[in-house]
């Protein structure tokens, strides 16, 4: 089921009405979001839905293998869509848990189903028959193809039982992983005195146990205002081992459960490992390709990580006026010494954006952003009837003709057994052959006080992978918007990061908050200097964790937690003994298998394609060519020529290094 899910944070106040394109009475311009009252309705729904795909399925192994099959099978792919993809949203973001296990249960029938499907021989073989009527036909059908190869469709009978039984199991330990992680409803009780620091909007509204103490969660927003805010640096370890180790040692069993099955998996087609049997199909080709990357990137920030981690640690021995040999610089340390450099070195604290950006209308700055760049109209659509009473439905129009294009739901805020992280599905992939509005979901965690400047980058981050999905237009629903190879998909939203450090794209603010106060360009300076000063620390974390996932995922397979104390082990703050990182590593069990290292790969990318838009980020020519090349085309055509014709050129990563070496 195509799905794209990538991490990011978004905010709102509950404020009604304020939207980019205003109050608006318009109605969701595709279907309208399913309506559950219960978990048998949900039952019922994924019964019916299941029915008719085994008869499309039925009804497409009869038809001969014509120009018009590829669409044929696109039509089964895009029913599929209607019937699962709400349902996976809801397993993660419904408030009732009967409703979410009933879900659950229904994704793993959906997977029943699709593994099957892969593997079905009438299929392939017409796939194989059939002449393309185009390039745009003739890569589906390669993809297809190939997927269905991969999937086993060639091996003998027993293997590809075999390889069916592996893909089951895995997404059943992926589902138990995910739900761990997002059930625990982790509580850390705490005196109000060790909250010295910690902007108090955090924490007033929490509850309280018998002895008075505060229960803290490890929700994102909380996380990070204690981690960079709270002096008392043994309650930042106690939030930093709490939230570090969720999942615990039931998680790193499914790990490595789900690592040993890909590893026998790979072994099915004769491949060494499972990082090469995925890599082969995707831009890097190899994971000797894949690393070469990482490590040339490791090269360039390790000497800066140093020098990093040598000012944090003599700011901590100034704070508590000890020599600097005997001052030892922890993990639970790390954000909380930065900001306290970024205060003394650039003047700037992250705490003091909030102000300028309150949540719901930082969500219309950044729709108000895409509508300048890329000609689009968001409008909210009042009475959608959602999953929860915090969730948002909005209508996105073309701006020039005011064509109906997709939907965007958001939903804001954290609570107890919602996806404890943020990231986007793609529910709905758009197809023009069918008349067919994409629509995407994006999901987050997030307080109500305000954003950072870091919240305002990762928002923009993860909008992008929403318009990715709603400005796409495509042939076929297959090949719409996130479904691109996994290490590209990260770039079209990451070029977006930088949009939030140019003064002139801040000014929009004012047009959709006209009683906020203007960002002062020398804070937004000072805020891009600070971020620039913290890439060491930032890039050699990212490759630690790009090459960790490689090497799980190399010939050896290894134990996930002894390779993981060995491989941070081997950085200089070192591991910390008895903490569990992999346990909440919810990437590395879902699509991200050996592809963690695609958000470097795509970064490279994004950085080329942002050299477009030097001149002026608010480009709406540049925008409209942007969109029309890259957005619009999803996967049916091949990324390195996308980025080729946008760029005028072929891609390369000058960009990157010469912003790394900076």
């Amino acid at each position: 089921m195509p799905r794209a899910r990538v991490h990011a944070l978004l905010t709102s106040l509950s404020l009604i009405g304020a939207t980019a394109g205003g109050i608006a009475a318009t109605a969701l311009p595709g279907p309208t979001f399913p309506f559950f009252p219960d978990a048998a309705a949900l039952a019922a729904h994924c019964e019916r839905g299941l029915a008719r795909a085994r008869v499309a399925q039925a009804r497409l192994e009869r038809r001969a293998a014509d120009p018009g099959w590829p669409a044929a099978y696109d039509d089964l792919n895009a029913l599929i869509e209607d019937a699962s993809g709400p349902v996976s949203l809801l397993a993660n973001v419904h408030p009732d848990k009967a409703i979410r296990d009933a879900a659950e249960a229904c994704e793993l029938r959906w997977q029943d189903f699709t593994s099957s499907l892969g593997q079905n021989e009438p299929l392939y073989r017409a796939a194989l028959r059939v002449q393309p009527r185009d390039a745009i036909d003739a890569l589906l059908l390669k993809t297809l193809r190939e997927d269905a190869e991969d999937a086993g469709v060639g091996l003998p009978p027993a293997q590809r039982s075999r390889a069916k039984q592996i893909v089951d199991r895995i997404t059943a330990l992926a589902q138990a992983f995910e739900q761990n992680v997002r059930d625990a409803n982790m509580r850390v009780a705490v005196t109000p005195a060790s909250l010295r620091g910690v902007p108090e909007a955090v924490w007033r509204d929490a509850r309280r146990d018998d002895q008075g103490q505060l229960l803290l969660g490890v929700d994102s927003p909380t996380y990070t205002a204690v981690m960079q805010g709270a002096a008392d640096a043994t309650l930042r370890e106690r939030i930093w081992r709490a939230r570090t180790d969720l999942g615990g040692a039931t998680n790193l069993g499914l790990m490595g459960e789900v690592v040993a099955l890909r590893k026998e998996y790979a072994a099915l087609f004769g491949a060494a490992s499972y990082a090469d049997f995925t890599l082969r199909r995707r831009m890097a080709h190899s994971a000797r390709e894949a690393q070469a990357l990482l490590d040339e990137v490791l090269a360039a920030a390790a000497p800066r990580e140093r020098t990093e981690l040598g000012e944090l640690r003599a700011a901590k021995a100034r704070e508590l006026n000890l020599p600097l040999e005997q001052v030892e610089l922890k993990r639970w340390d790390v954000a909380y010494y930065q900001q306290q450099v970024d205060r003394e070195r650039f003047a700037v604290d992250q705490e003091a954006f909030r102000r300028y950006f309150p949540p719901q209308q930082s969500l219309a700055f950044v729709m108000r952003v895409v509508e300048r760049v890329f000609g689009v109209r968001y409008e909210r659509v009042r009475n959608a009837r959602l999953w929860h009473p915090d969730a948002q439905a909005y209508a996105v129009l073309d701006a020039n003709s005011g064509r109906p294009l997709a939907t965007l739901y958001v939903d804001l805020f954290a609570r107890d057994g919602k996806y404890n992280h943020a990231a986007v599905w793609s529910l709905r992939n758009g197809s023009q052959r069918l008349h067919r509005l994409p629509q995407a979901a994006l999901v987050v965690n997030v307080g109500r006080n305000g954003l950072t400047l870091d919240d305002l980058e990762t928002l923009l981050h993860e909008f992008g992978h929403a318009v990715h999905n709603n400005l796409s237009a495509t042939r076929h629903s297959l090949q719409a918007g996130t479904s691109v190879l996994r290490d590209f998909v990260e770039a079209p939203s990451q070029m977006l990061e930088a949009w939030v450090y140019d003064p002139q794209v801040l000014k929009l603010m004012q047009q959709v908050c006209a009683q906020c106060p203007p960002v002062p360009d020398a804070l937004v300076a000072k805020a891009l200097a600070a971020k620039r000063h913290g890439t060491g620390v930032l890039y050699t974390r990212q490759w630690l964790y790009a090459s960790y996932d490689l090497a799980l995922h190399g010939p050896d397979a290894p134990q996930p937690m002894a390779l993981w104390a060995r491989m941070e082990g081997a950085t200089p703050l070192g591991h910390v003994a008895g903490s569990m990182f992999p346990a909440n590593f919810e990437h590395l069990v879902g699509g991200y298998g050996a592809g963690y290292y695609g958000y470097l790969w795509s970064e490279v990318i994004a950085l080329d394609l942002r050299t477009a838009f030097a001149r002026d980020r608010l480009d709406p020519a540049v925008g409209a060519r942007y969109r029309r090349i890259v957005l619009a085309n999803g996967a049916q055509r091949p990324p390195e020529e996308l980025v080729r014709e946008f760029l005028g050129r072929d891609g390369n990563a000058k960009a990157f290094f010469d912003e790394l070496n900076r």
